[in-house]
C-alpha cells in the first residue's frame, strides 16, 4: 500500500495554490515526494477548464473587476466553475502508477469519497450519467470535479460546496450546464457545517480508499 500525506493550506489565493501544486507534482514525478492530498479554500475566483470558455460567464468583465473576481483558464478537465470561502477544495496529487493507472477509476473514486462523506451528514447524493461530480436528486450539483494528469500524476481535484455564498454561481453557467442548479451542504441541511470536522471526515475517507 502506497503512502499518502495530507496537508491543509487553509485559505489561499488560487494562483498561489496552483503554483504550489505544480511544484509538488514535479517532486512526485521525480519520486521526491509521496502522493499528497491538499485541503484548502480559495478567495472568490472563476476557473475555466479545457472544455470551457468565457462564453459561460454571464456578467461583464467590469463587474468582475469591481468585485475583484479573476477569471483564470487552467489545464484541468471540465468547464467553468466558481470558488469562494466556505467551499472545501481538495487537490489529490497522486501518482496513479502506485495505485491504478486509470484516470476514470480515480475520478469515480473521488466521487465515491464525497458521496460517503455527505452520507455521514445525512445528505443523500449520487452521480448523473454522462456528467462528473456529485449531485443531489440528479438536479443540484454539490461537488464539482476536474482533473489533470501528467506522467500518471494527477492535479486539481474537487470543490465541495459547504457554507459558501452560492450567488457567485449566478455569474456563470456552472460547468456549462444551463438546466441544472448548484447547492451546498448549508442549504441542504439548514445549518452551518464545521469545516474542520468535515476536513477530518475527508481525510479518513481518502486514507481508507487509498
Amino acid at each position: 500500500m502506497s503512502k499518502i500525506i495530507i496537508e491543509d493550506w487553509s485559505l489561499i489565493p488560487f494562483r498561489e495554490a496552483w503554483a504550489k501544486q505544480e511544484e509538488y507534482v514535479h517532486e512526485i514525478q521525480k519520486g521526491n515526494r509521496p502522493s499528497t492530498l491538499i485541503l484548502c479554500e480559495h478567495p472568490a475566483v472563476l476557473t475555466i477548464g479545457r472544455e470551457g470558455g468565457e462564453h459561460n460567464v454571464t456578467v461583464s468583465h467590469d463587474l468582475l473587476s469591481a468585485m475583484n473576481i479573476e477569471t483564470i483558464p487552467i489545464n484541468r478537465g471540465g468547464d467553468i466553475t466558481a470558488h469562494n470561502p466556505g467551499q472545501l477544495i481538495g487537490y489529490p496529487l497522486f501518482h496513479l502508477s502506485q495505485f491504478k493507472e486509470d484516470l476514470h477509476w480515480f475520478l469515480r473514486t473521488i466521487e465515491e469519497i464525497i458521496i460517503q462523506v455527505l452520507a455521514e451528514y445525512g445528505i443523500e447524493s449520487g452521480r448523473v450519467e454522462g456528467k462528473t461530480g456529485v449531485w443531489i436528486e440528479g438536479e443540484r450539483k454539490i461537488c464539482a470535479i476536474g482533473l489533470h494528469c501528467s506522467r500518471w500524476v494527477t492535479s486539481h481535484g474537487f470543490a465541495l460546496n459547504v457554507n459558501n455564498d452560492l450567488s457567485i454561481f449566478n455569474m456563470i453557467i456552472p460547468c456549462g450546464i444551463p438546466d441544472k442548479s448548484v447547492t451546498c451542504m448549508h442549504s441542504e441541511l439548514g445549518k452551518t457545517i464545521d469545516m474542520e470536522e468535515l476536513k477530518e471526515k475527508c481525510r479518513k475517507r481518502f486514507i481508507s480508499m487509498f
